[in-house]
């Protein structure tokens, strides 16, 4: 509940508490800060297995934590049905990245290099050539992709 509270933050408090309720009463403050904290406590607790027991069997593995946006979302990522975490380590971002950069310089990337001696030999082996504008494609041409407008 307070696990971003410092050690420095902590004396502040404890110091203000003396300063404002004084050494003879804050006992007494304290004791009635914990029993409220204690009754609130037992108060959710009863309202969350009243909850339960409402919703019936089917729901006998509920979390009310699962309400939270943040750990449905993770809860649901991490789910190996999807699949997920394949495509995330399947993907690699500099090797992207890399034959990005290679084709809108106008190079041809390791990858596909290793991949296709062949097409590097013939004219036009499947390389878009960024550097020329033309006018006119050629018939059954199609036109060069535009990473920028993508």
């Amino acid at each position: 509940m307070f696990n971003d509270i410092g050690a420095l933050e902590v004396v502040t408090l404890v110091v203000l508490a003396v300063l404002v309720f004084g050494p003879e009463k804050l006992p007494k403050v304290i004791q009635d800060v914990t029993r409220t904290i204690r009754k609130i406590r037992e108060f959710s607790d009863s309202a969350k297995q009243d909850i339960r027991n409402e919703l019936g069997p089917e729901f006998k593995d509920f979390e009310f934590e699962d309400l939270n946006p943040k750990t449905f979302i993770r809860k649901q990522l991490d789910n190996d049905e999807l699949g997920l975490k394949e495509i995330r380590n399947g993907f690699d971002l500099k090797k992207e990245m890399a034959e990005l950069t290679d084709a809108v310089h106008g190079r041809e990337s390791e990858s596909s290099s290793s991949a296709s001696p062949s097409s590097s030999s013939s004219g036009s082996g499947g390389s878009v050539d960024m550097t020329k504008k033309r006018e006119k494609l050629e018939l059954e041409e199609r036109p060069p992709y535009d990473l920028d407008a993508t």
